[in-house]
């Protein structure tokens, strides 16, 4: 089956966080995509609305065999029921486990540059955002495993809140790094806390490790958050599971989930995973493929039209992470110039931590229509830029 990714959909006037902008203006900021979900989804939250009726929820059997089944065949992780907590989304649930599995004043340490609500999470419930730089190279991102180790060691540090993948700079973690940072944590007896959102887009081929996957150690000291939001751009439907092995922690979290009242399912919420995990596959392989080839345009525009700009190699995410710093070292300038002289909104990458300073965020989940509007803004917006801070 062809899905269609290409004909563009008015999303203005729809109370999108993302569209709510100026008439001129084309957000290619926040982590959603402009392409309709799969039709196998439309279909079931489509005969769930049909009912009329929409009380009280519960979780049946079906929604944990849809993640069961998923991970196993897909990601190589064996999960089972009795390990799997619903919540109403993942950044809620980092929330409430952060609350949970840590004291006030304690250091939560993050990878960065990273994403930018991960320091929203800690710093609103009163922890500490430890940054561990990550290495970057001039063309990709790598663990500073020292670094991150002398963090870890820091008697105030009780968590460590992973991105994998690496949300803004598309990594994907190989087993042997999850393995040493496992080893690290559980040397130290620091929590690993994985927010995998962005797992299944991947560039073809290609396929992340699950934190819990990488080793039986990885396994029992953590927890991790998973939902087919993002992959099927679902975000507005608060769907996601907590996947934590460990007994004890379990039950820790499970009761600060439904302390905090994020642990019962909307309307529509088991519909929409069911369905995006069970029949699903096909639309995602699709897109995917979409995604790749806007990706590949992308790059081969920049290089070409834009020198200045550096696209940062990735293998995962819809975002591209640029590399602006021979333009201006800050970004933020950049950014602000760039949509109001053109109208492209583009995230700053200030707002993920240090190494962001320079860097802007692009989301290419769109049609190619949409992402050759884009690249154009933003040839138009730097040409004009360098005009403007000519000496």
């Amino acid at each position: 089956m062809s899905y269609d990714f290409e004909t563009p959909v008015n999303r203005r006037g729809t109370n999108s966080l993302k569209w709510d902008v100026k008439e001129n203006e084309l957000p290619m900021w926040v982590a959603d995509m402009d392409l309709m979900t799969a039709p196998e989804i439309t279909e079931a939250l489509t005969a769930r609305a049909a009912h009329g009726i929409f009380g009280y929820s519960v979780i049946p059997d079906e929604w944990y065999d849809a993640y069961i089944d998923r991970w196993r065949e897909y990601h190589g992780l064996v999960m089972r029921r009795g390990e799997l907590c619903f919540c109403s989304g993942v950044i809620p649930a980092i929330s409430s486990i952060i609350r949970r599995l840590t004291c006030p004043a304690e250091n939560v340490v993050i990878m960065t540059p990273v994403y930018n609500i991960f320091f929203n999470c800690i710093l609103n419930n009163g922890r500490n955002a430890l940054e561990s730089p990550l290495i970057y190279d001039g063309k990709s991102y790598f663990a500073d495993l020292e670094d991150l180790e002398k963090k870890l060691a820091l008697p105030q540090t009780t968590l460590l809140l992973l991105c994998n993948p690496h949300n803004p700079v598309g990594k994907i973690w190989d087993a042997q790094t999850l393995q040493k940072i496992g080893e690290m944590c559980e040397k130290h007896g620091v929590t690993v806390l994985s927010d995998e959102i962005h797992c299944d887009i991947t560039d073809p081929g290609k396929d992340y490790v699950p934190f819990a996957s990488a080793s039986e150690l990885c396994r029992r000291i953590s927890v991790t958050c998973i939902s087919p939001t993002k992959a099927f751009n679902l975000a507005g439907i608060q769907t996601s599971a907590v996947f934590v092995s460990n007994d004890a922690m379990r039950r820790r979290i499970w009761r600060g989930l439904n302390n905090d009242e994020i642990a019962e399912p909307n309307a529509f919420a088991v519909q929409a995973a069911v369905a995006a995990f069970k029949y699903g596959g096909d639309w995602l392989d699709e897109l995917r493929e979409h995604i790749y080839r806007n990706k590949n345009k992308a790059f081969a525009f920049i290089v070409s039209k834009l020198p200045q700009i550096k696209p940062v190699s990735s293998e995962a995410t819809y975002l591209l992470w640029l590399d602006c710093r021979d333009i201006e070292r800050d970004g933020g300038e950049l950014a602000e110039y760039i949509r109001k002289s053109t109208g492209l909104y583009l995230s700053d990458g200030k707002a993920y931590g240090r190494g962001g300073h320079g860097f802007l965020r692009m989301n290419i989940a769109c049609p190619s229509s949409t992402l050759a509007d884009g690249l154009n803004r933003l040839l138009d917006g730097v040409e004009s830029y360098l005009e403007h801070t000519k000496d």
